[in-house]
């Protein structure tokens, strides 16, 4: 047993859609998340920065005693999860694996698209993991650059993010069965980004898959929290304005919460 909390990191609200999904499966557990609003999106920062980033975020967490680290973000996940997972003695989780490994599963065709920030798509990562898993398989990728500012703005429900999904989704369209929600914040998208694909696409949510993996490992290490427990207490931290930080949160999450500013 081991009953500190869960950390998660994000470049804003996005990871939000993996907190939600942890929580839905492993309701005893608690969780501490930062996400760094005030510097999002991180897809189109250069990799140092990102870097430099992601360790003020994984700093800040080990400062409120995480028993595992959670990369919610694609971005943070391609260009810094392998150091920070060498650095650390705590278990660090990523999200791209877990949503390689469920679009090979769900793929029919072999033919899988991925969505991500302009960082992601430009390391390649989600095509280089899902080869080397299944070789055969043809990787279409494409960067989404206005899909997380539309969350972050929380436009996320509008007819402009309507217009822009289906604008950038155009070249995938009739193209892939399969498609790779590469960012944590496009699952708030999912709706329209569905009726852009067609009804017949598969929507692989990375952050979900990443929630599975947290279970496992949990059990593996032996690490879960006490289900005897009184309630838990989730905290939610942003470089930004708590005020719309909670707003989306609220909406998303389905509950009332408490969101403190931070500087980092």
């Amino acid at each position: 047993m081991d009953n500190r909390p869960i950390g998660f990191l994000d470049s804003g609200v996005g990871g939000l859609t993996v907190a939600r999904e942890l929580m839905r499966q492993l309701p005893h557990e608690e969780i501490v998340y930062i996400g760094d609003s005030a510097r999002a999106p991180y897809g189109p920062r250069p990799a140092e920065q990102i870097k430099e980033y992601t360790w003020q975020l994984v700093r800040f967490l080990l400062t409120k005693d995480v028993k595992m680290i959670v990369f919610a973000c694609n971005t943070a996940t391609a260009v810094a999860w392998e150091e920070v997972k060498e650095a650390l003695d705590i278990p660090v989780l990523g999200v791209i694996l877990p949503g390689a490994s469920a679009a090979i599963k769900a793929s029919q065709t072999g033919k899988i698209g991925v969505l991500g920030t302009a960082m992601t798509i430009q390391s390649d990562i989600y095509r280089t993991k899902i080869q080397a898993l299944s070789p055969e398989m043809q990787v279409e990728s494409l960067a989404c650059p206005k899909f997380a500012p539309l969350v972050e703005s929380n436009n996320y429900q509008s007819s402009l993010a309507k217009k822009v999904v289906y604008e950038t989704l155009r070249p995938l369209v009739g193209k892939v069965d399969t498609l790779v929600l590469g960012c944590t914040h496009y699952p708030l998208l999912r709706p329209i980004i569905q009726n852009a694909m067609g009804q017949d696409v598969k929507l692989i949510d990375s952050g979900a898959e990443c929630a599975r993996d947290i279970s496992v490992l949990l059990n593996y290490f032996e690490i879960n929290r006490s289900r005897s427990l009184e309630k838990t207490q989730h905290r939610y931290y942003t470089t930004a304005s708590p005020l719309a930080f909670r707003e989306i949160a609220e909406n998303w999450l389905g509950m009332a919460i408490e969101v403190e500013h931070v500087s980092l």
